[in-house]
């Protein structure tokens, strides 16, 4: 292992792989059998207590291990057997493939992928957001190795179940991952290593899924992370060329409806985005509901409105401005299986929105401090540097958008009158578990929720 200084915050979260020092350690058949030895020592030495080694710098685990180490310890994980799988039935995994947008880029991931994980005996895998093993290709005799381990199409990979692995680590971590022989939780996998990378709907950052490359550590090479985060990244860039040419094809069918409209309308696709607009300013996304119907429905940014189907979309006609309603009861859920959503009550009932990792971590910071955060300060909790204002600034005007009327700056803060109700994991390790923001790691760790850090 590395002997640089360990990063105790667990390093930025992002597209950049956290897992360089095991990759530069692994180059030889020599330095993989001391690494996997001096691991292994160490996982015994963390299994013996309950906290993980406070001064062994030489042989402390990198910071996205021991983070995980950490979740899978207070989750009471077993290390000789993880928890107890319960796999999908046939019907519900082919249900999930069908519905993943995942499905229409296995061809990328395949054709990127698989070539090389054949020829190093490895497999490749890919699965939900859940954490569910939705498809499984690559060697037979590797995939044989992979069933002893439970490992097959139709499992639950996540950390609460099977503990520390590249898969279950860049869900929470939301980057890649390589989790290398003993950084494994169950002993059972210690012969095995991965490389994991998230994948995300590239129009709004949504976690969609993982694709994974496993097998024998042995035959692992120090550059396969790499590969999987690029073909990660060509996936997503698929996605963002289908997204276009879709928008682009409701546009051509919406544009001879919009020319005969007075007033102000849209033409959105099924999840909000706008292909085309008359009578005003074009919005990015408009909030639809999950399951739209045809007929009136009440939006929050435009208040009440007309939906009407439209090839591929909806027509939304815009009703007369209605004065702006009063401030609302506001839901900030952090503990919830969907992942973290406010929900704001609204005239016609209450509406929605899933958060964005780095959404969720400035809504949590102005709930918990309710008089209001500057930029520079808000700059400091979240990346623990002041001068990064204008990332700030650009995110919460992005949250405003959504949450017109509920959020207020100068500070940024709740709007005035807004009662809001926040809902943390019942567990305080599981709070935003992918931040890396000090002042989410602070309240994570002591248990409480603080103020600034």
């Amino acid at each position: 292992m590395s002997d640089r200084p360990i990063d105790r915050t667990g390093g930025r979260t992002g597209d950049r792989p956290t897992d360089r020092p095991v990759e530069s350690a692994v180059r030889s058949a020599q330095d993989i059998r001391e690494t996997s030895r001096r691991l292994a020592g160490l996982h015994e030495v963390t299994l013996t207590g309950d906290h993980l080694p406070a001064d062994v710098p030489r042989d402390a685990p990198r910071a996205v291990i021991g983070e995980s180490w950490r979740r899978v310890l207070d989750r009471g994980v077993d290390p000789e057997r993880g928890t107890d799988q319960h796999p999908l039935s046939v019907a519900e995994l082919e249900h999930r493939r069908q519905k993943s947008q995942l499905a229409s880029i296995l061809p990328v991931l395949s054709g990127g992928l698989l070539p090389t994980a054949d020829a190093a005996q490895q497999i490749m895998v890919v699965t939900d957001a859940e954490g569910r093993v939705l498809w499984r290709e690559g060697s037979a005799p590797i995939r044989r190795m992979a069933d002893r381990l439970g490992f097959d199409k139709g499992a639950d990979w996540t950390e609460g179940v099977v503990g520390t692995n590249a898969i279950g680590t860049a869900l929470v971590a939301r980057s890649p991952v390589l989790v290398h022989s003993a950084e494994h939780f169950l002993r059972s996998h210690h012969q095995w290593t991965c490389a994991a990378a998230p994948l995300h709907d590239p129009r709004d950052g949504r976690l969609l899924g993982t694709v994974d490359v496993s097998g024998p550590a042995p035959s692992f090479h120090p550059t396969t992370l790499a590969l999987v985060s690029a073909v990660a990244r060509l996936a997503e860039g698929e996605l963002r060329t289908r997204h276009h040419a879709s928008l682009e094809r409701l546009r051509a069918s919406a544009a001879p409806i919009l020319a005969r409209i007075g007033g102000r309308a849209l033409a959105v696709d099924p999840h909000g985005w706008t292909a085309a607009v008359t009578g005003m300013t074009p919005p990015d996304r408009v909030a639809l509901p999950k399951a739209p119907e045809a007929g009136p429905l009440w939006l929050p940014r435009y208040g009440m409105c007309t939906l009407e189907p439209l090839p591929g979309g909806w027509l939304i006609r815009l009703g007369r401005p209605e004065p702006a309603p009063g401030p609302h009861p506001v839901v900030l859920d952090l503990g919830g299986a969907d992942g973290p959503v406010v929900t704001v009550a609204g005239p016609a009932g209450s509406w929605s929105h899933a958060l964005t990792p780095r959404h969720a971590e400035l809504l949590f910071l102005l709930a918990v401090h309710p008089r209001g955060r500057s930029a520079a300060e808000l700059a400091r909790d979240v990346f623990g540097d002041g001068g990064r204002t204008v990332t700030v600034r650009a995110e919460l005007s992005r949250l405003r958008r959504h949450l017109a009327g509920v959020l207020a700056h100068r500070p940024y803060r709740f709007a005035d009158g807004v009662q809001v109700e926040l809902r943390l994991p019942a567990r305080p390790v599981e709070l935003l578990p992918h931040s890396t923001s000090p002042a989410v790691l602070a309240a994570r760790r002591s248990g409480a929720v603080v103020g600034p850090v």
